[in-house]
């Protein structure tokens, strides 16, 4: 399975975002930045997942995007299908190919793609989030300690 450059930006960049509903809205320049994104690009991005209900944006000098949930609420599937559509086999038809061999490929494909819709939706963005710095070096300690 292959994710789009799109939905990887969307991913970064919706991970980058406070998952408190109370922090002020961040600016598509300053995620760009963080995620060494194009910021033209990213904005077409995050529009789509305006669009979707995923993010919420505000206009204005102090203006940018929050999270429409938290991140432990959002999944990898909603993410990638809100910007690359439905996670689906897509099988061109191939000539020479007889009718009972394109039936199972089509079904293998088929499984294919529900496990990986399964998978996608078992992640949460908060699952990839980083843990905070202090945190990591805290556990580490406990456990060299």
């Amino acid at each position: 399975m292959r994710i789009s450059r799109a939905s990887t930006y969307a991913l970064l960049a919706t991970v980058q975002l406070s998952d408190s509903p109370a922090s002020p809205p961040i600016p598509c320049s300053q995620l760009a930045q963080l995620g060494d994104m194009p910021e033209r690009f990213l904005l077409q991005v995050l529009r789509n997942l305006v669009n979707e209900g995923l993010l919420k944006s505000t206009r204005g000098v102090d203006g940018g995007y929050r999270l429409a949930k938290p991140l432990s609420q959002i999944t990898m599937l909603e993410i990638v299908e809100a910007i690359d559509g439905p996670v689906q086999p897509e099988l061109p038809q191939i000539g020479g190919l007889q009718p009972q061999s394109q039936k199972k490929l089509a079904e293998v494909l088929g499984d294919v793609a529900g496990d990986a819709k399964k998978r996608l939706a078992s992640v949460t963005l908060a699952q990839l989030k980083p843990v905070a710095a202090t945190a990591a070096n805290g556990s580490k300690a406990r456990r060299t300690g």
